[in-house]
C-alpha cells in the first residue's frame, strides 16, 4: 500500500492505496472509531493483488485534517467522504464500499445519500441501528450519560487497565497483553482522547445515533452484512434489522468472533468480500489459499 494525500480546499485527506482502477470495481474502506486506515492491512494482505483498494483516514483521525469547525456528525462525515471520493474521481465508475462499526454507519448512509457512486456495499458490524433492547454495553453508556461521566467511556481508555478492558470488550478471544504493551497502546491514544470524546458524543447524540436505521430503506445496492456472533459492542441482531430493510442483502455471522471482526478474522473477512464481489459482479473468483 502506498500513502498519499488528497486536498479539498484547505481540508486534507490521508489515504493508502494499492493497484489502479480497472474493469473490476474499486474498493473504498472506512475504518471505525479511534482507529485509522492501517487497521485494514490484515484484510488487505488476503485480497487479490489485481483489485484497486483505497483505505482513507476518517475525519480527524491520523493523517486527515482535525478541525474544531468540522461537522463530525454521521451525515457530516458522509459528506466529507464524498468530497474525498470526488477528489480521487473514485466515482467515475461505481465502487464497492466497505465500512466497519462507525465506518459502517458512515458507509451505509453514504450508499443511501449517493446511490449512483456505489455498486455494492459491505457493512461489518455497523453502528447506527435502533435495537428494541439495549445490550449491557449500551446500558452502561446510558448510565454514564446520565451521570455525565464523560471521562469514563469504555472505548476511550486512559490507563492500562482501561485499555485491557476495552480489548476484552471488543474481541471474543481473551488474550493476556503485557502491562508494558498496554501502557504503550494507551500512551499513543492519550493525546487524542479529547478529540475522541468530542467525536463520540457527536455520533451518539440524537442527530446521529440512528442515522443508518433512518436511511437503511434507501440502500438499493447489493449489500453484504458481516457480524461477529459474540459482538459485545453492537449486538449481532442488528444483522437481521438490516436484512429486513435492504431487499438485496445477505448476512454472514461469524462464530466465536467479537466486535473487532477485521482484526479477529482477517482471512475470513477477505474471503467473504471476494466471494460477494464475485457473486454480484461476476468477476473471476480468485481462490484464496
Amino acid at each position: 500500500m502506498q500513502v498519499r494525500y488528497a486536498h479539498h480546499e484547505d481540508y486534507q485527506f490521508c489515504y493508502s492505496f494499492r493497484g489502479r482502477p480497472g474493469h473490476k470495481p474499486s474498493i473504498l474502506m472506512l475504518h471505525g472509531f479511534s482507529a485509522h486506515k492501517d487497521m485494514w492491512l490484515s484484510v488487505v494482505k488476503f485480497l487479490p493483488k489485481n483489485l484497486h483498494l483505497v483505505c482513507v483516514d476518517m475525519p480527524g483521525h491520523e493523517g486527515t485534517t482535525r478541525s474544531s469547525l468540522d461537522d463530525l456528525s454521521i451525515v457530516g462525515q458522509v459528506k466529507r467522504i464524498h468530497q474525498f471520493v470526488e477528489c480521487l474521481k473514485l466515482n467515475k465508475k461505481p465502487f464497492h464500499l466497505i465500512g466497519t462499526s462507525m465506518g459502517g454507519h458512515v458507509a451505509g448512509v453514504y450508499a443511501a445519500y449517493y446511490p449512483s457512486d456505489v455498486c455494492s456495499l459491505s457493512l461489518v458490524c455497523p453502528a447506527g441501528l435502533q435495537y428494541s433492547t439495549d445490550n449491557p454495553f449500551v446500558q452502561r453508556l446510558k448510565e454514564l450519560e446520565e451521570s455525565a461521566a464523560i471521562q469514563k467511556i469504555p472505548l476511550i481508555p486512559s490507563t492500562p487497565e482501561e485499555m485491557s478492558e476495552m480489548l476484552q470488550l471488543c474481541s471474543y478471544v481473551r488474550f493476556k497483553v503485557p502491562q508494558q504493551i498496554l501502557q504503550g497502546l494507551v500512551d499513543v491514544r492519550i493525546p487524542h482522547n479529547s478529540f475522541y470524546r468530542k467525536l463520540f458524543l457527536e455520533i451518539v447524540n440524537e442527530k446521529s445515533r440512528y442515522s443508518l436505521h433512518e436511511n437503511m430503506d434507501k440502500i438499493k445496492v447489493p449489500t453484504q452484512i458481516i457480524w461477529g456472533k459474540q459482538d459485545q459492542v453492537l449486538d449481532v441482531s442488528g444483522a437481521d434489522i438490516l436484512a429486513k430493510s435492504i431487499s438485496n442483502s445477505q448476512v454472514e455471522v461469524l462464530e466465536n468472533c467479537g466486535h473487532s471482526v477485521v482484526m479477529e478474522r482477517p482471512r475470513k473477512t477477505a474471503k467473504l468480500i471476494v466471494d460477494f464481489l464475485a457473486s454480484v459482479h461476476n468477476t473471476d473468483n480468485k481462490k484464496l489459499n
